[in-house]
């Protein structure tokens, strides 16, 4: 097979610059600055903790796509936008799934959250759905924002399929500075915040369900 021109082109470019030794290959631009979220859940003690465990399975969750990549979203007014040369390490839709695992692992109450896709056991099974997850600013890109994060949550018995419970979570975090690491720890508020609350719902609700 043949080089094309460009290609071609460009090897040739690349043996000449590895000889000088002293010309990078690419253009010199900075590095985007990698941010993550909902790592660390403080324990949380349930009312009903000593109750016997119940299975619950998982169903994707689904986000809302302006913020489901990597990319910090923002909203003001009407207008949505991402944050400059600053991104999430994973995709949000990733990093949120991770957490809420480590929400559901740090709560002591009888609902145990299932790999994704095992249904065996199952007394219950809860789906996410992420409705908003951005940074607002009121009015002026000058002023710090608020980080909204919106989930509603719907229970279902693993059984027959109907509706146990359904909820809607919001956390609204204040960001004190306009700065990329004060609205990165409001992202991470937010989350912790939601999926706490999340857990200890889905606790009240499956106590009284079959053992897994």
């Amino acid at each position: 097979m043949k080089l094309s021109k460009t290609l071609a082109s460009a090897t040739l470019a690349a043996m000449t610059i590895g000889l000088a030794g002293c010309i990078s290959v690419f253009p010199k631009a900075p590095p985007a600055q990698l941010y993550d979220f909902g790592r660390n859940f403080p324990p949380q003690h349930a009312p009903n903790a000593g109750a016997p465990p119940v299975n619950v399975a998982r169903s994707l969750t689904a986000f809302t796509r302006p913020a489901l990549g990597d990319r910090i979203l923002t909203a003001n007014g009407n207008e949505v936008a991402y944050i400059a040369s600053s991104r999430w390490v994973s995709p949000a839709a990733l990093l949120f799934d991770e957490a809420e695992e480590r929400a559901f692992d740090a709560d002591d109450g009888p609902a145990r959250l299932m790999r994704r896709g095992d249904m065996s056991g199952a007394a219950a099974e809860l789906k996410l759905e992420v409705q908003t997850f951005e940074a607002r600013y009121p009015g002026s890109l000058k002023a710090a924002p608020t980080v909204v994060v919106q989930v509603r949550a719907t229970l279902t018995d693993a059984k027959d399929r109907h509706v146990l419970d359904q909820r809607t979570f919001t956390s609204q975090k204040p960001v004190g500075d306009n700065r990329v690491g004060e609205i990165v720890q409001g992202f991470d508020g937010a989350t912790v915040e939601v999926l706490s609350q999340i857990a200890a719902w889905t606790d009240a609700d499956v106590s009284g369900l079959p053992r897994g």
